[in-house]
Order: structure tokens, then sequence, then C-alpha cells
């Protein structure tokens, strides 16, 4: 690794706007945004993937590989990159930095502490849930429903069993009342955090967070109960982007780590914008497939911070193509010509989606040892098909070297004149919002909502909130909201069971399916594979 003030000044990053964490890490003084905020913006580049197979697809290593390819072209370039969460860390999915010749260093510091941010969100969305009970022990003057707090406890780590807890047992420790924890990048304070433009609009934003409504049933906000100051002043240092470098020295900002499946799963409008500042090229990732993560990236950062992408890249995998296929994971180390051509009705759809935007696309078929030619080949031609440009990569073997094609790819589609629209419109009542995403994007017949879904719409109207877009959770592994449902499903019915107003972030979480926001630990979690060296290096975080 080069000292970070090395891989600053590639970017005309001064060490004065430098607040260093060590020799490699440092977060950037938020005065270097007045410096620059006048330069013309870069090119937008987003990575997004096809629907994943549980060992992942390779978003974050092409995300690295291309933004190291697109600077050994000549095009000044930096990665904007989520922040890993300790939980899948130790969990299924072990690190988020990439890996081989195309990941972001220091890898086992990123992975875990960082530069605390995650922690510094955790002790801010705790101490609202303290002020919260406490206001209840003391009297609760504003007469807050136990019984309708919405704000739970949250922690970085997978832990199923704090999903639903009662606190408050025993005597004077306040009262008792059911709660739980979600994971801390499920947090909306995360998610607020990452589509701030400054401090003064994340005050803005805690300020306006429904904790819970009162016997009346109107909202109560952490500003009733005096906590905004002090959750801003736990944040401050939190609110700045963090600056690391490539296994190849180019710059990466790396801010913020909401989840994908039930938050929007992009990294900080701070950063990204910053990044368009200071590069010809800035290349960014949404989390889990297309579905998500582009439409997400799409209807609501882009929307909120007034962001044009340039061009759209479809990371595909011959393991995915088998998986969507029909193909078990035990088996996709197997050559299997049949399964890759079922599975890429799932490659085809996420391109007309992608395309549906407005947004160039290039197919990169990030390549893997077990692969065979022929698959390759077929993957290739087929892509080709539908007239997609598509490139091999091979950056996890030879870096740069091995995203040079992908790169004069991205190079060509971002050069070509965009026409980025959006999927809906904001005046569009929820109910139909949800409607589009679930028509046009995951082609299925309808929508059943709940009983409570239904009463918080009409929560949403009587708040005049129906502006917000929509943040769709459902599974990453189909359209549909059943992760069984492989390929290209069709003529589904997705069902919404709950819907969260995030005021503060502002945007409504739509739940479908079954999913949780504590993610809890598989039968042999990552963390049983992680030491420390006797020379203090850590192993074991892949």
């Amino acid at each position: 690794m080069k000292p970070i003030a090395d891989i600053a000044k590639l970017v005309d990053i001064s060490e004065e706007d430098l607040e260093l964490y060590g020799k490699y890490k440092a977060k950037l003084a938020p005065d270097l945004w007045e410096k620059v905020k006048n330069r013309p913006d870069g090119k937008l580049i987003l990575v997004t993937a096809m629907n994943p197979n549980p060992a992942g697809a390779g978003k974050t290593l092409t995300t690295i590989g291309l933004s190291q390819a697109l600077n050994k072209t000549g095009k000044t370039t930096i990665a904007a990159l989520r922040e890993p969460s300790l939980g899948p860390s130790f969990g299924m999915k072990g690190g988020a930095t990439g890996s081989g010749q195309a990941q972001i260093l220091p890898a086992d510091e990123i992975n875990l502490h960082f530069t605390g941010d995650i922690h510094a969100i955790t002790a801010a969305h705790n101490l609202l849930a303290a002020m919260i009970d406490n206001h209840i022990h003391h009297g609760n003057a504003l007469r807050l429903n136990p019984k309708k707090i919405v704000w739970k406890r949250a922690m970085d780590m997978n832990d199923r069993a704090l999903r639903n807890i009662v606190i408050g047992l025993g005597e004077g420790n306040g009262q008792a009342r059911e709660d739980g924890f979600l994971i801390t990048t499920a947090s909306e304070i995360m998610a607020i955090l990452c589509l701030s433009e400054d401090a003064g609009d994340l005050k803005q934003r805690l300020s306006r967070i429904i904790i819970g409504y009162d016997l009346d049933d109107k909202p109560i906000t952490p500003a009733d109960i005096h906590a905004v100051d002090a959750m801003c002043v736990l944040l401050k240092d939190a609110l700045k982007p963090n600056l690391v470098q490539t296994t190849e020295g180019t710059p990466v900002i790396v801010h913020g780590g909401p989840f994908a499946n039930i938050a929007h799963g992009c990294s900080s409008v701070i950063g990204t914008r910053l990044s368009l500042k200071l590069a010809d090229y800035v290349v960014t990732e949404a989390g889990f497939g297309a579905d998500l993560g582009a439409e997400k990236f799409f209807d609501i950062k882009c929307r909120k911070a007034g962001l044009t992408p340039s061009a759209a890249v479809l990371v595909v995998t011959v393991r995915a193509l088998k998986y969507n296929g029909g193909i078990p994971v035990a088996q996709l180390h197997e050559e299997n010509l049949d399964a890759l051509r079922a599975g890429f009705a799932n490659v085809r759809r996420h391109i007309e989606n992608l395309r549906s935007f407005g947004v160039p696309v290039v197919v990169a078929l990030n390549s893997f040892v077990t692969d065979t030619e022929a698959e390759q080949h077929a993957v290739i031609s087929m892509c080709e098909g539908l007239g997609a440009d598509v490139a091999l990569s091979r950056v996890w073997a030879e870096g740069s070297e091995g995203g040079l094609d992908l790169a004069a790819k991205v190079i060509k589609a971002a050069e070509t004149e965009s026409s980025f629209s959006f999927l809906y419109e904001n005046q569009l009542p929820i109910q139909e919002k949800i409607e589009t995403i679930v028509k046009k994007l995951y082609r299925g017949s309808g929508v059943h909502f709940s009983k409570a879904a239904l009463q918080t719409l009409r929560k949403v109207e009587e708040m005049g909130l129906s502006h917000f877009p929509v943040c769709m959770a459902k599974t990453p592994y189909s359209f549909s909201d059943q992760p069984d449902q492989l390929g290209a499903p069709s003529d589904f019915t997705i069902s919404v069971s709950e819907i969260r107003i995030s005021a503060g972030a502002g945007f409504l979480v739509v739940l479908t399916g079954s999913l949780v926001t504590m993610p809890g630990l598989p039968k042999k979690p990552a963390a049983e594979s992680v030491f420390l060296t006797e020379q203090g290096q850590v192993e074991g975080l892949a």
C-alpha cells in the first residue's frame, strides 16, 4: 500500500483536506467540497448484477477491477463503495472488499471497525431508543403510546435471538414492553446519512424520523424528545467520506452501507458527489441484483441527489446463470449448457429493465476458474444476440489488465448520449408506484396488500407523504417475493406484508414475503474461520 496522502494527490486532494486514520486511511474534510463544487461532473457508472446465486456475483470485485482498468486507460477514476457490515462479514456472506487482484485496502480494517462510522450510527440509533424509554419512565409528557413505538434497538451483528425481545423487566427498570433489534445497516439513520447533502440536511432529516405515535395516533419525532442535537454530535465524523485505495493504487471513497434488500443499498450521496468533482469517471455499485439495487439507485438515490448515470454494467456469472437455470449449488462447477441457456432468461430481463431507464448497458461476464470455454462463449453469444456489448472480465486474476476490454466498452457506452428517466413520477399514488415496479420491472401480475399495509397507506396519505419514492424489500434471489422462483418468473402476485414510513430518509419501505431486518448466522458462520496470527495479522475474512 502507498501512503494515503500519495493516493489523494492522484485526484488533486491536498494533505490539508485529509483527516488521517493511520497511514492508509483518511477522512475527507468538509472544506474540500467548497473547493471543488463548481467543477464539472465526471461520468457516473453503475455496477449492478443479475439475480445472484448464494455464492455471490462479484459486483464489488468488478467495480474495483473496472476502476483500475479505467485508470490504466488514462481516465482518472474513483470507485465509490459501501462500507462492509460486521454482520455479513462474520455471517454467511463474508467480507466486502473484493478479492484477488481487485481489492480495496487495508481489507481487514475496512471489513472490521474501519473508521468507526457504523459504530457511530449504532450509538446514535440506541441513544434515541434509550431517550424514548427514558421519556416514558419520567412521566411520558408526550403521551407516547408504548404499543405504537416503531423505533427498535440496533447492533451491527447477525443475531436472530434479538429480533423480538421484552424490555423493562424488573422493578425500577422502566415500563415493560415488547421491543426488538435490527442490524445497524437497516437503521433509518444509515439511510439518512447516505442521502444527506451536508450536516444541516442530516439534522433536518434526523428531526423528521417517526419514532412512534401518541394516544391520538399522531407521530412523535426525535425533535419532540430533544434528541436530535446529541445524535448529530455522535454522527459528526461519520458524515465525512473515507478515502482508501485499491491493490493498484486507484483512489476509493468508501462511505455508508445501507442494506440492499431492506434499505436502498447505495453508498453516500456526499461521497458520490465529491467523487464526480474529482475524477473523469466514478464507478459505483448498488446491492444485490438489478431488480433491487439498480432500481433503488435510479429511483431513490439519483432522484434525491440529482444524479444522471452515464452507463450501467450488468455483472453476470456462469454459476449464477446455471443456478437460475435450476442447478443446485453443489453442481454449479459442472458444465451444463442447457441450464446456462435456461438461466439466461434472467439476464435478458435485467438488460431489458436497465434499458427501460434509458441507460446504456454493458454486460461483464465475471470469469471463474470453474467456467469452461464453451460456457463463456455461450454467454457472450447470447448477450450479443440481444445487441448488448459484453466483455469477459478477468480482474480477479489479472487486475486492470483483465478489465481493459470491459473498460473500453464502458467508455464507448458512457460517451453516448444518455436518456435517463425514472420508472415512476413522484406524484403517482404510493399504491400505483408499487404496482408499477411489480408489473414493469418484476413482470408480476399484481400486488396483494395486507390489512396492516393498507392502513399504513391511508396514514401516508393523511400525513401528506404520498410523494415519497418506495424502497422495495424483498428476496434478492428472484424477481418475485419467493426465493425459489428462479430465472424469469412472470404473472405472479407480490404480497406486501408491511409498509414502514422512513420520513427522515424520505421513502417508504415496502416489506414483501417473510423478510427480516435482523439476519441470523448460518450453521457454519464465517466467524469460525477468522483468526489472528502470531504476528498480529487478521486471516480468514473472505
